[in-house]
């Protein structure tokens, strides 16, 4: 990567990272101040404030795994639930902390909504990040057998004929292990996801495994 796109990079990526830190930042003190004031004095009231802030990083990063790897959950999945808790108790802690008026509340709610924010962006680009296809036999990721054309080249292209069969076997395979694995078809999104292509590639690749030109095998015999 050359200097100017690291250069880039950083200043993508600083402005939420510092919102993140300074969120948090201010959320642990109430928090902290919090528990002080109701029995868990010295080193415990700091121990309650990073157990809830790490646990809201934990969740939030789980929920991120999940987003690259192209994991099917419900709405309502155990990182998400905890997420949510965590959110709800650094809020409760720091409305305890408010001045006893409107704008003294709206004030310190602002900590735990900028950390719920900065969480929500991060997410979001991991979200698009593409996941690199694992590299079987010769297949999508590893070096091309001599004389065969590389998958991804392939995928460069657009799949105007709808992707070679190199891509489409593996399109098969993916499409195979996530049915195996989930028990539900893979989508256009996580199929994308997985080999790395864009949206109009891994609808095509999907319309052929829909029609049966390349339907996935049965997820036992695979």
């Amino acid at each position: 990567m050359s200097a100017g796109r690291r250069l880039m990079a950083v200043a993508d990526a600083l402005p939420v990272t510092v919102l993140a830190v300074i969120a948090g930042a201010g959320s642990f003190t109430h928090i902290r101040d919090t528990a002080a004031e109701h029995g868990q004095g010295g080193p415990m009231s700091w121990a309650v404030a990073v157990c809830v802030d790490l646990t809201c990083v934990m969740a939030a990063r789980e929920r991120q795994r999940d987003k690259q790897q192209g994991v099917v959950t419900r709405r309502l999945s155990w990182p998400t639930v905890v997420l949510a808790g965590g959110v709800l108790l650094s809020l409760a802690a720091n409305l305890a902390q408010a001045q006893p008026d409107a704008w003294g509340r709206i004030v310190a709610a602002v900590p735990p909504a900028a950390f719920l924010v900065a969480v929500s962006m991060i997410e979001r680009r991991a979200a698009r990040r593409p996941r690199p296809v694992a590299v079987q036999d010769g297949a999508e990721g590893g070096p091309s057998a001599p004389g065969r054309p590389s998958p991804l080249a392939a995928a460069g292209d657009e799949a105007q004929d709808g992707g070679d069969e190199a891509l489409l076997a593996a399109a098969r395979r993916a499409a195979a292990e996530h049915q195996g694995r989930h028990g539900q078809p893979i989508t256009r999104d996580q199929l994308r996801a997985r080999l790395g292509v864009s949206n109009q590639a891994a609808s095509e690749l999907l319309r052929q495994l829909r029609a049966g030109q390349g339907q996935p095998p049965d997820a036992r015999a695979a």
